[in-house]
């Protein structure tokens, strides 16, 4: 213990340290982390004009702490609807390329890992790694039986640096959240845990292994998608053997030209692979930037290096395309009631004011088609007027935009006016149809109606439990005095459809009753020689159609 407390201080005094030398006295001295500030305050019209500054310092300073902070870095410019974008782009820079570590400690790992010799596991095998990160490196190898590889292997003791540097980083967050109003909007400690998770889990070689495999499985039908096999018997927690791939780079376009690539196929297969990742499987590649895409023969798309990979639900599938479709059809509202669909609309969140940003982002393009957009760029406003207004963008769906921004890079150096927005547009139709299929539809009713079961089985304690609540004078009510408008609609359209309900039940049982005394009587007309039975059996399908519709315009079934 006393030996973790000494290198946590001997830690926390290097990142102090290296903070003051890049000119952050003044940030520090603000936090409290320092006595005094070297500094003169700077101005908020200062602070305007240097961010940019301020960027490439901060970068430097992440990158020379090493790879927990760059890390941190590379996530936190996946935010930019938290963070100003003179900031992000250049923390968009950070690189985790550093010096090689010894053969020697590269052999050591290996054979311990895999329980033999060097020259026993390889017919060959590189001295030289093919590049170095702040986390491993890669060697070329190739196995006895002659198939090229391409072997990672971890830097020896980084697991510890990296827990010391979180530790840290988590310590420093909670201070920021408890003591400065800024820091707990930013959900500073939100990040810091989001690192964390994302660190290590790229510590545990076998995860992206099967993160691979798992992309794999998606494009088993498509040929024109490669993803490169993981030997699964030479890959541990520390040692990751993959297939080799030799291709050229997406961006390298003059070789590609050079060589008869047809670059618009490319970009087409790039779109529609991405997207079917995303929006037909839900799990996706989360950092196709040019390194991590290389083009093979006849136009063969290959992706690598799968330690950072994105999540979508089936409902945050289908809400990320209604809020391109709403965006697409200049919907603000649509947009509003897909954000309270996914749970993110904060107490704080001003209805009408959201509603007027909206609008105003979307006038920013009125002269330009849709099909014109930059999605990514579109997205990552979208999530900075969320942020504005206190909703809570998921990680997962920031990690999605700036992989999006990643392959509108990659696409805008194939083809410059490649219509992406025309690519995606199909995979968004498809979802919606799926979402509103008799199956899907038949089976989230039965989960409903399982669910509604469950509520009704356990009413009875509940109410129970309330009710003595109540008597103890412990009942407390929290109501937003901004949402009673939208918590008295919501409570009126309830009443109003059980109401509908109850009315088309009783219908329903009146014309059963007329339809068994006419069967009893032997009659088929009972009042005025009218057809009740078949005008009822009209109404009543009507009033019931009625019903399935405005539940399903509601987006509640």
């Amino acid at each position: 213990m006393l030996r973790d407390k000494i290198k946590h201080t001997k830690r926390y005094q290097e990142i102090i340290n290296a903070f003051l030398r890049n000119g952050f006295s003044h940030f520090l001295f603000r936090l409290g982390l320092t006595e005094r500030d070297i500094r003169v305050r700077p101005t908020d019209e200062e602070w305007d004009i240097n961010r940019q500054n301020i960027g490439v310092r901060l970068r430097q300073v992440l990158q020379e702490l090493g790879p927990t902070f760059i890390k941190f870095g590379q996530i936190a410019s996946t935010r930019r609807d938290l963070i100003p974008p003179e900031i992000t782009r250049e923390l968009e820079k950070l690189q985790d390329h550093v010096e090689p570590f010894p053969f020697n400690q590269v052999r050591i790992i290996i054979e311990s890992e895999l329980n033999d010799t060097l020259e026993n596991l390889f017919a060959d095998f590189d001295d030289e790694p093919l590049a170095a990160g702040s986390i491993g490196q890669v060697h070329l190898a190739s196995l006895p039986t002659g198939e090229p590889l391409a072997v990672k292997v971890q830097r020896p003791d980084i697991q510890s640096t990296i827990e010391t540097d979180l530790a840290i980083l988590d310590e420093l967050a909670r201070f920021l959240e408890e003591n400065t109003a800024w820091a707990k909007p930013y959900r500073v400690r939100q990040m810091v845990r989001e690192v964390a998770r994302s660190l290590r889990e790229e510590l545990d070689y076998t995860i992206e292994g099967r993160n691979g495999e798992r992309i794999a499985k998606q494009f088993i039908d498509q040929p024109h998608i490669y993803i490169p096999k993981t030997y699964r018997e030479m890959t541990t927690k520390k040692v990751l053997a993959m297939e080799r791939i030799e291709g050229i780079k997406v961006t390298q376009v003059e070789r590609l030209a050079k060589e008869g690539y047809d670059r618009e196929l490319i970009a087409e297969r790039l779109v529609d692979s991405m997207f079917h990742q995303v929006l037909d499987h839900g799990f996706f590649h989360g950092d196709p930037h040019a390194g991590n895409v290389y083009i093979l023969p006849n136009n063969v798309i290959s992706y690598i290096d799968f330690g950072m990979v994105g999540r979508l639900g089936e409902e945050m599938k289908y809400h990320l395309a209604s809020l391109i479709i709403h965006l697409r059809k200049g919907n603000s509202k649509g947009m509003i009631k897909t954000f309270a669909d996914m749970g993110i609309l904060s107490v704080e969140t001003d209805i009408g004011e959201l509603e007027r940003d909206l609008d105003d982002l979307q006038w920013n393009y009125y002269d330009t088609s849709f099909e014109q957009l930059n999605l990514g760029e579109v997205l990552v406003e979208l999530f900075a007027v969320a942020y504005r207004h206190h909703i809570r963008i998921p990680s997962d769906i920031t990690l999605l935009g700036k992989a999006i921004l990643s392959l509108e890079n990659n696409i805008s150096s194939l083809v410059p006016n490649f219509n992406m927005m025309r690519a995606v547009e199909p995979f968004g139709e498809k979802l919606l149809l799926e979402r509103y299929s008799p199956v899907r539809l038949a089976k989230k009713s039965w989960h409903q109606l399982v669910e509604n079961v469950d509520i009704l089985f356990h009413l009875p304690r509940d109410v129970k439990e309330v009710t003595q609540t109540i008597q103890r004078g412990k009942l407390q009510l929290d109501i937003n005095v901004q949402q009673v408008k939208v918590i008295l609609r919501r409570f009126d359209q309830i009443s109003n459809r059980l109401s509908f309900s109850i009315i088309l039940l009783a219908f329903s049982i009146l014309m059963v009753g007329l339809i068994i005394g006419s069967a009893i009587a032997g009659q088929k007309e009972l009042l005025w020689q009218l057809p009740v039975i078949e005008a009822g059996s009209i109404i009543a399908t009507l009033m019931f159609l009625y019903l399935i519709i405005s539940i399903f315009r509601s987006g509640r079934m």
